[in-house]
């Protein structure tokens, strides 16, 4: 089956630290970009961060600094590490992949979920003061 699956939400304390993974499907080939969103209660679904294919990175002003999106594609594995972690960061988190034809440079990070070709469904990071 085609798919992307978030892992590693939970809840933490201010200050905390977690990492995020997202298991992309072996059927997905190539994916153009790689990203992150999140969406909290009564807000918009967002966009933390985008990598592309050739390793090149974008994030919101909102994460800057703290927060890190890489890949292992021997792994077929997308990860966000998050640091100094705060209330306004919970949120359930989702993982989409692009197509491998994709062109959304020189911003992709102001794409919408549903531009992507796959989305997961998501994990819950809670962030208690």
């Amino acid at each position: 089956q085609v798919q992307v699956v978030e892992s590693g939400g939970g809840s933490v304390q201010a200050g905390g630290s977690l990492m995020l993974s997202c298991a992309v499907s072996e059927y997905i080939h190539n994916p153009r970009y790689m990203a992150w969103f999140r969406m909290a209660p009564e807000k918009k679904r967002e966009g933390v961060a985008v990598i592309d294919r050739d390793g090149r990175t974008t994030y919101a002003d909102s994460v800057k600094g703290r927060f890190t999106i890489s890949q292992d594609n021997a792994k077929n594995t997308l990860y966000l590490q998050m640091n100094s972690l705060i209330p306004e960061d919970a949120a359930m988190y989702y993982c989409a992949a692009s197509s491998p034809y994709s062109h959304w440079a020189p911003d992709p990070l102001n794409r919408k979920i549903y531009e992507y070709a796959y989305s997961g469904h998501g994990t819950q990071v809670t962030v208690s003061s």
